[in-house]
């Protein structure tokens, strides 16, 4: 004869069997994600020369970088291996690469602009994404402009300075009302700059806004140019870890970086954001994205400049946001991700994320990273890929240039 309890165990027992397959059935409806674009930027780098103009004056003398101008440091390199080490466990949690080993020869491409950050960029990624697994690093001679990271250079769209400059100064309310609403940031820069003139530690011209000398692209000066990128070298010699110190810029800190990130940020309410710049800065890019999600490899890894991954930002219509930085601006090896899935009734949608590592963590070189889903415009949800491609598409300039 059962007992009493028998019953019960026999009801526990039909429950972890429907709870199972539920969880099995919900877990079959999850769609699969078929390919990954990251769109990223260069690594923790030397400053560029004139990045902080002449004339800048500062209490301390600027801190001597361990490499030549604009190229990536050793710290950074390592930075961009544990960011490489990080994804690979993301994506293999994903389901897109093994979770050990070497992936396959057609499952990761990564391509790099032609400047030697952004190729030792690609090179300490890869190192990281697959260890001893070679991954090649694909780019174009370093003589060449490459048209799918710098499309202004390369001519490839045609660009009218005239429409371009109308489009920035109705996106921005006019250069000059653009420096006067960063007036606070202006006067923190000064204070941390510390060279005690009266007038200021920045060079004094006047915000101005012209077609550049080859006519494809536009040129800008003044408050928001001349600080920048001063703000930008402050921000990398703290990731670097040459400030502060025990004898010189005290006065940069963590919540100052991030104030003085808004300078930063600024240039690309100039360069990449207005409709117009837009459509020709994030073109080739956008479209070698598109073609990627609908048949490409597994993953693709570009690996580029801030000005692409806020050009693509803008192109998308979604925020830049991310712990320690101001809005807008994007941190060393910052990038968008962009994935397309796959359910089981064959519908593909896809997903954005911004990933990112705090200054902090850049300067411990540690695995601290953060992933931000981000939510596209005009959809509830993940949008399918298909409506998706045409509203980018719909953004992007026409182009000529040739397909890497």
């Amino acid at each position: 004869m059962s007992s009493p309890r028998t019953p019960r165990r026999l009801a526990q027992a039909l429950l972890a069997c429907a709870v199972l397959a539920w969880a099995g059935a919900s877990e079959a409806r999850a769609p699969r994600v078929e390919h990954v674009v990251v769109v990223m930027r260069h690594g923790v780098r030397a400053p560029i020369v004139g990045e902080a103009p002449e004339g800048t004056l500062t209490g301390d003398p600027w801190p001597a970088w361990p490499v030549p101008p604009e190229h990536l440091t050793p710290r950074g390199a390592e930075a961009l291996r544990a960011l490489g080490r990080s994804d690979r466990a993301w994506l293999a949690a994903l389901g897109v690469l093994p979770a050990r080993g070497c992936p396959k020869a057609d499952e990761v491409r990564i391509w790099t602009n032609t400047a030697q950050r952004t190729i030792a960029s690609g090179e300490a990624f890869a190192e990281g994404l697959a260890p001893d697994c070679d991954l090649p690093v694909g780019h174009r001679p370093a003589s060449d402009v490459d048209p799918l990271f710098e499309p202004l250079r390369a001519g490839v769209a045609p660009f009218d300075p005239a429409a371009a400059i109308a489009s920035i100064q109705a996106y921005t309310g006019g250069v000059d009302r653009l420096a006067a609403r960063l007036k606070l940031q202006l006067e923190e820069l000064d204070r941390v700059l510390g060279c005690g003139a009266p007038k200021g530690c920045q060079p004094d011209h006047a915000s101005g806004l012209k077609a550049s000398g080859d006519g494809h692209g536009v040129d800008l000066s003044g408050p928001v140019r001349d600080a920048s990128g001063t703000a930008q070298v402050l921000l990398l010699q703290y990731a670097e870890g040459l400030s502060p110190d025990g004898t010189r810029w005290k006065a940069v800190t963590p919540a100052a970086l991030k104030h003085l990130g808004a300078l930063h940020a600024a240039l690309f309410d100039v360069f990449t954001r207005p409709p117009y710049m837009t459509a020709r800065q994030a073109g080739p890019l956008g479209r070698r994205a598109m073609d990627t999600l609908e048949n490409g490899p597994r993953v693709d890894v570009l690996v580029g400049h801030d000005t692409n991954v806020t050009a693509l930002a803008a192109a998308l219509g979604v925020p830049l946001d991310a712990p320690g930085y101001a809005a807008g601006d994007v941190p060393p090896g910052g990038a968008l991700v962009l994935m397309s899935l796959r359910d089981e009734a064959g519908r593909r949608t896809v997903r954005v994320y911004y990933r990112t590592q705090s200054p902090d963590a850049l300067r411990r070189l540690d695995s601290d990273v953060t992933r931000r889903e981000i939510a596209l415009p005009g959809f509830t949800g993940p949008p399918p890929l298909e409506q998706f491609r045409r509203d980018i598409s719909a953004k992007l300039a026409p182009d000529t240039a040739p397909r890497n």
